[in-house]
């Protein structure tokens, strides 16, 4: 079966949040599962939408419709419900770097309010993520690429529960283990050369770190985020949220 193509499995769990069905008012869209497959080969490939296959429809109405969803957060929704069970013995945060492609720029407000950013890969935005102790996304961030990892870590950690979290040596700061110490987290941050106390952190379950930079290796398979050609941070976290929750649905 051709990658782009949803499983049964997935396409249940996807269907009852699509918007258009025939037991919803108004008017009735037309094969959803069609639309989300045309959505995702466009995240698969990195294509322009202009450039999307015949078979899926005409690429203009496609593309009004993936604004209509992602404005009423159905995209959103469709990742929930392919997350609704992680596992929460520990947690991992992370971030990676995407380039914006020039097509990317441009948008009303300037780039610093589409989380874009120059950094020394040029204009960039930066993906925090959290995941779950089987390195499926939990939440996320986006950043400006300038902007320090540590920025966007709160309302990743507020409302939520979890054992212990694991991070490399850049998000070792104060405001974080305090946050963990308050919570009665297990710390397993790798410290940085300059603390002067170093912490004793667990390096067994440290190890496991490596879920994380699975997961972005994941998400990096879908160019249209490996390489943002998305002009509104709103667009952008759409694809993301379709790509994750095909990935923590298989």
């Amino acid at each position: 079966m051709d990658r782009n193509i949803l499983t049964d499995a997935q396409w249940a769990k996807i269907e009852p949040h699509c918007l258009g069905k025939r037991t919803d008012p108004g008017r009735s869209g037309g094969d959803n599962r069609r639309f989300i497959e045309a959505v995702l080969w466009i995240a698969r490939t990195g294509s322009p939408w202009r450039d999307l296959p015949a078979h899926y429809g005409n690429w203009s109405t496609a593309f009004r419709r993936f604004s209509d969803w992602r404005k009423a957060d159905v995209f959103k929704r469709i990742f929930d419900a392919c997350s609704d069970d992680p596992d929460m013995e520990y947690a991992m945060i992370d971030a990676t770097i995407v380039k914006v492609h020039r097509h990317g720029q441009g948008a009303k407000g300037g780039p610093q309010s589409q989380a874009i950013g120059r950094s020394k890969g040029g204009m960039t935005t930066k993906i925090l993520a959290l995941t779950d102790a089987l390195g499926n996304l939990v939440r996320f961030e986006l950043l400006p690429g300038h902007r320090f990892d540590t920025v966007g870590v709160e309302p990743l950690l507020t409302g939520i529960s979890f054992g212990a979290l694991l991070a490399d040596k850049a998000f070792d700061s104060n405001s974080i283990v305090d946050n963990l110490n308050e919570r009665g987290a297990k710390i397993v941050i790798s410290q940085h050369p300059r603390r002067s106390r170093p912490l004793d952190i667990d390096k067994e379950i440290y190890k496991w770190r490596h879920l994380v930079e699975n997961f972005f290796c994941k998400l990096k398979e879908f160019k249209r985020v490996a390489m943002r050609a998305d002009k509104t941070d709103n667009s952008f976290k759409a694809m993301i949220y379709l790509a994750a929750a095909v990935i923590n649905s298989k």
